[in-house]
């Protein structure tokens, strides 16, 4: 079989070099792959430099986030020539600017799989240097990322699930080597990643210091993180009677307290514009800044220039019209800069407090998933429009707007008011892209004309294609 040729940093540096580097993260290391993972430091040093890899621009840190997949969805109204996110927005796939967001999303994510990996290749290999406790997290962390790197290169890259499930999709990769994979269908990538779900959870379940009071265990995939995803997963395949259990473990363990109002609307300075005390997993990117002021969400005379849009879609998008006014999500996170609207959600500011970890900043943490989305799930999932507007209405009331009426409310009128809530929730995050490709719908909000569904089908990179003729 051909190699495939693609620059798998994370394992190319592992397998090839001269000096077998592995990790280039904070501090550095420069210990060898055998060295490495000889201790049970050097297990917990390669875990964090697949998480390292997770907060790069190509995954959670831009692309998957508030950048390209954001652009995707229309979540911003950028148009001058040379702006961030043009073509993307325009859903020109081949374009310049949306083949490199892709190829570079395709490397750092492979380059992710290749390192977790090794890691839980030598769970097995190495098995005798880890206690019980250290093998079961470490290892039940690592079949967690793959399993989310993998699910979430088959929202962009695959078919539409119940349209292509016996259709190939992308290969999921579960050995660490340079050989090119026949692509898996859309049920055997689902089928893979909900195997790594569940056998990470029975890991997790009993030495997942989450159970103990953790308080910092939301950068990592903990146990809650775990079920988060699997809930998403299932629901994304069709399945919600198990996307409901996992949902519902999330919120019934009530570890993830909703941010409460003081927090929310508090000055500038502290004001808590992610939610942190919401997300079940959030990526550290701590140069996030660098570009979600400089590049995305701060004016510099044009507003065609940043990732924005006009007051008007914003009174639009909240409903302030209908009361959202007061909503947190609008009054605290829509901020004006040199008198034009702007996302706030990740131009954080933060002071720093003596003696304090770096767990507890607010500017240097990326949702990836989110409590809220569980309460969506189960909303989704409901036996009745009553049962699942009272889901809904948990998340309203935690957001400063008015309940729903239970009573009176139909299966329509919950369904699109499900999807508001989700281009609320979920603007500038990257998550409604995929749920407007699960739900099918043919026109995104902001748009005026009807898209293909093919659109929601991103090109496998020419690279790939090149070197791995097994897609056909």
């Amino acid at each position: 079989m051909k190699k495939l040729i693609i620059p798998i940093a994370f394992f190319a540096a592992l397998a090839f070099a001269g000096c077998k580097k592995y990790l280039d993260v904070t501090p550095k290391s420069s210990l060898s792959e055998e060295q490495l993972f000889e201790s049970e430091i050097g297990f917990q040093q390669a875990l964090t430099g697949v998480y390292s890899q997770l907060s790069q621009r190509g995954l959670y840190g831009d692309n998957l986030s508030m950048g390209f997949v954001s652009g995707l969805a229309q979540n911003y109204a950028v148009s001058a020539v040379g702006a961030p996110l043009v073509r993307t927005r325009a859903l020109d796939y081949a374009s310049a600017e949306v083949t490199g967001h892709l190829g570079n999303t395709w490397t750092t994510a492979y380059a992710a799989i290749a390192g977790v990996n090794k890691v839980i290749e030598n769970t097995t290999e190495k098995r005798a240097v880890l206690s019980d406790q250290a093998y079961a997290q470490i290892r039940g962390e690592a079949l967690a990322l793959r399993a989310l790197l993998h699910f979430d290169l088959y929202r962009l890259f695959g078919p539409e699930y119940s349209a292509g499930l016996n259709s190939k999709a992308i290969p999921y990769k579960t050995k660490a080597d340079q050989y090119s994979r026949v692509p898996s269908t859309s049920k055997e990538v689902a089928d893979s990643a909900l195997a790594d779900l569940q056998a990470a959870a029975l890991l997790l379940k009993t030495v997942d210091p989450i159970f103990a009071g953790a308080t910092n265990r939301n950068i990592k995939m903990n146990y809650y993180a775990v079920k988060g995803l699997e809930a998403r997963l299932r629901i994304t395949i069709g399945d919600k009677s198990g996307a409901a259990a996992a949902a519902k473990e999330v919120v019934d363990a009530g570890k993830f307290p909703f941010v409460t109002p003081t927090a929310a609307a508090a000055t500038a300075a502290s004001r808590d514009r992610i939610y942190k005390s919401e997300l079940l997993f959030g990526a550290r990117v701590r140069t996030v800044k660098d570009w979600s002021e400089g590049e995305y969400f701060r004016f510099y005379g044009n507003t065609n220039m940043r990732l924005t849009r006009t007051t008007a879609n914003f009174a639009t998008l909240f409903e302030t019209a209908a009361g959202g006014g007061s909503d947190f999500r609008f009054a605290y996170r829509i901020e004006q800069d040199g008198n034009n609207p702007f996302p706030s959600k990740f131009w954080q500011t933060y002071t720093a407090i003596s003696g304090a970890s770096d767990s507890v900043r607010l500017d240097q943490l990326v949702p990836v998933i989110r409590l809220s989305e569980m309460y969506y799930i189960l909303a989704e999932s409901a036996a009745t429009p009553a049962e699942g507007a009272a889901f809904l209405n948990m998340v309203r009331k935690n957001r400063g707007i008015a309940e729903l009426p239970v009573a009176t409310i139909t299966q329509t009128t919950l369904n699109n008011e499900l999807t508001k809530e989700y281009q609320k929730e979920f603007y500038g995050e990257g998550q409604l892209f995929f749920y407007y490709k699960r739900k099918k719908v043919v026109r995104m909000q902001f748009m005026t004309a009807d898209i293909a569904l093919s659109k929601y089908v991103l090109p496998i990179p020419a690279a790939e294609l090149e070197y791995n003729p097994t897609y056909n």
